[in-house]
């Protein structure tokens, strides 16, 4: 091959190399985070859907998590979550993991959360956190509330993709879309593993599906392990 020719090949491979670099500049690729206090309008939102005055933790003290996570079609998405300010910072460490194990999450967007209700997804598979409420009790007694606080309530919880992960007592759940997934041991994408839970373990959160007796809420995690 003669020298001009070569040179000619090679500045072709270069050019190559600098567009695609280029290009991977212009659109990045990978998990990304954010972390920041509510928008007005978001605030005005939870305030209307998810907050009173009563609430354990004001709303100055929460925030909105941004994450990038992996949806059911395998590609990436931004997500949305809010949360107490201090739990942020660890979650955002969880969903980093969460997206380097490729762990499917079906919705995850606060007009999914705390949107209107007619506009929300009609599967109810909503990955969310703050929620000023009291704790659900067990389907086993059934009811809506036990007085006492929900770790939502504080902003320390998330639940996901709640179909895939029911709340299950005595062999029932409050959504029977989810008896498919009652059987643990048959796994199908967006059940959470073993990995997922140590991703949560790993910021000193437990899992409700680790809950003892004939309770368990396999979507659930919190700050407490309640």
């Amino acid at each position: 091959m003669r020298v001009s020719t070569l040179a000619a090949v090679l500045a072709v491979l270069i050019l190559g190399a600098l567009d695609l670099a280029s290009a991977g500049a212009l659109q990045p690729t990978g998990f990304h985070s954010s972390i920041r206090l509510l928008p007005a309008d978001l605030r005005a939102e939870v305030r209307h859907e998810a907050w009173d005055p009563g609430c354990p933790v004001p709303l100055s003290g929460l925030r909105l998590l941004n994450v990038s996570y992996v949806g059911f079609d395998g590609q990436t998405h931004s997500g949305e979550l809010v949360g107490a300010q201090s739990a942020s910072g660890p979650l955002a460490r969880v969903f980093h993991r969460l997206y380097e194990l490729h762990f499917p999450i079906r919705h995850m967007s606060v007009a999914d959360m705390y949107g209107p209700p007619r506009s929300r997804p009609s599967d109810e598979d909503v990955s969310g956190g703050f929620e000023c409420r009291q704790a659900a009790p067990s389907p086993c007694v059934g009811g809506s509330g036990t007085g006492s606080w929900s770790e939502h309530a504080f902003g320390e919880a998330v639940d996901i993709n709640p179909l895939e992960n029911p709340y299950v007592g005595c062999g029932h759940s409050r959504d029977p879309a989810s008896r498919p997934y009652f059987n643990r041991a048959r796994h199908r994408p967006g059940m959470v593993t073993r990995a997922v839970v140590r991703a949560f373990e790993s910021i000193g959160w437990g899992w409700g599906g680790n809950w003892g007796g004939n309770t368990q809420d396999y979507m659930h995690f919190s700050a407490t392990g309640h």
